[in-house]
């Protein structure tokens, strides 16, 4: 595959890739045929038809589709396994409870997507939207009203850290190919974060539940259940276990964050012991064994009952992970057949200004392969060498590199593993995904990049 050069143009190559998502969708859509098998048998003839060499077509989709599982897997198992501790031992009930009390029914969709955006700090936008689902879920079944209007404010709210704030890695890498101030990163990307989550995600969530309003069915973690439980845990118990995952990752992203900006030396023994234990698969699995203790054996649960709660959240998300590594193998694919790279080549030569070029690369990039961290530090690397040859401000290369940023999030779909995980975890079909989810990302995407285009004009 390393010696494989790919001989097809950029039209051909842009004709496969919308001819197999226009197949994923009518298989999915109008046959009703299970995501999964069909994710794998789009990859496969995709492949074939882009002519990645055929001796090397396994070994593409099973790369592709192991590098996604093995992040995923990890952190929506353990996450999973917290939330059905949270929820079974009345935790998540009681923390919803006490946020309806202090905000008032009508702000609780305000309330979950704020205290998200605090939670999206540290932690990466799968985890932190897993570790924040039973507090979602208890606030829906709370309060009875459709599942979209608490969910998409603190799903869009987890997106807009991820993707425009440092400490997470696409920022800090995009940062760092534009030689831009991480600093100014930082705090430009908090200034702006606020209003495009509300514009993006608060608005669109409380429009986009009016239109599909359809409501919490079952948990995530192993069911509905409705029993009184008799002593719950203390609110600040379970806020102080929803925190432990986000101490120990934000360890882990501060320290990233102070290598960048050259004050630590990540070669030093105590900078590794502590990374490790702040990456998100040890963070959330400590998190899983402070929980056992404090919400299971210390509330009198015992041997095979304590485990029988842990193991029944897994059955539920086996199609959630299954189908989310289906989404990176597809979304690989693509990557490896070299369409992105041909699109991305052929819009960076649309002689527009640098800031708007930026955006366009890395918005062609996202709809080619998927993944919004590729399509930034992918399009941050190919737009770097204008950008250091133009007479720019300091600031305007931080709105470069904002804005580089705002176009790898755009229109999340089929091709992106988390289009995939947003839609099971919520119980959307499809459609419904689409009409919801991508949209939200393709308004987070304008939103940010007018924001950006803005601070370059003024700055």
């Amino acid at each position: 595959m390393d010696e494989w050069t790919q001989t097809l143009s950029t039209g051909p190559l842009l004709g496969i890739a919308a001819a197999a998502i226009a197949l994923l969708l009518v298989l999915i859509i109008r046959f009703h045929l299970h995501a999964f098998p069909t994710l794998v048998l789009v990859s496969l003839l995709t492949a074939f038809a882009t002519g990645i060499p055929a001796g090397s077509i396994v070994d593409v989709l099973t790369e592709s589709f192991a590098g996604t599982l093995g992040s995923v897997a990890l952190l929506v198992g353990f996450g999973a396994m917290l939330g059905k501790l949270v929820e079974h031992s009345g935790g998540a009930q009681v923390l919803a409870d006490r946020m309806v009390a202090l905000f008032g029914e009508s702000h609780a969709p305000f309330a979950l997507g704020i205290a998200s955006l605090l939670m999206g700090f540290p932690i990466f936008f799968d985890a932190g939207l897993v570790v924040m689902l039973p507090i979602i879920f208890a606030v829906a079944r709370r309060l009875g009203g459709p599942v979209l209007l608490y969910a998409l404010p603190a799903a869009a709210a987890f997106s807009v850290m991820h993707v425009f704030v440092p400490p997470h890695p696409g920022p800090v890498s995009a940062a760092e190919f534009y030689g831009a101030n991480l600093g100014l990163v930082l705090l430009v990307g908090v200034i702006i974060a606020l209003p495009m989550w509300y514009l993006s995600g608060y608005l669109w969530g409380r429009f986009a539940a009016r239109r599909f309003d359809f409501r919490l069915e079952a948990s995530l973690f192993g069911g509905r259940d409705d029993d009184s439980v008799e002593t719950p845990p203390g609110v600040g118990t379970v806020i102080a276990l929803l925190l432990l995952p986000l101490a120990l990752i934000f360890l882990n992203t501060g320290l990233d964050f102070a290598r960048a900006a050259g004050v630590a030396d990540s070669q030093t023994a105590w900078f590794q012991l502590l990374s490790a234990l702040g990456e998100t698969p040890i963070a959330l699995l400590i998190s899983v064994l402070v929980a056992i203790y404090v919400l299971g054996r210390r509330r009198g649960e015992r041997g095979s009952a304590l485990e029988k709660i842990v193991d029944s959240s897994l059955g539920p998300i086996c199609s959630v992970v299954l189908i989310t590594g289906a989404g990176g193998m597809f979304g690989g694919v693509l990557q490896a057949s070299g369409i992105g790279e041909a699109l991305s080549d052929s819009m960076s030569d649309l002689g527009l200004p640098v800031i708007a070029a930026a955006y366009v690369v890395a918005v062609a990039l996202r709809l080619a392969q998927g993944s919004a961290t590729v399509a930034l530090v992918t399009a941050a690397s190919l737009m770097a060498p204008a950008v250091a040859q133009g007479d720019f401000s300091a600031m305007q290369v931080v709105a470069v590199t904002l804005a580089t940023a705002a176009g790898s999030v755009f229109a999340g779909h089929v091709n992106d593993s988390g289009f995939w995980l947003v839609g099971r975890l919520l119980g959307m079909d499809v459609k419904t995904t689409l009409m919801t989810w991508t949209v939200q990302q393709a308004l987070e995407s304008v939103v940010g990049f007018a924001m950006a285009y803005l601070v370059f004009v003024l700055f």
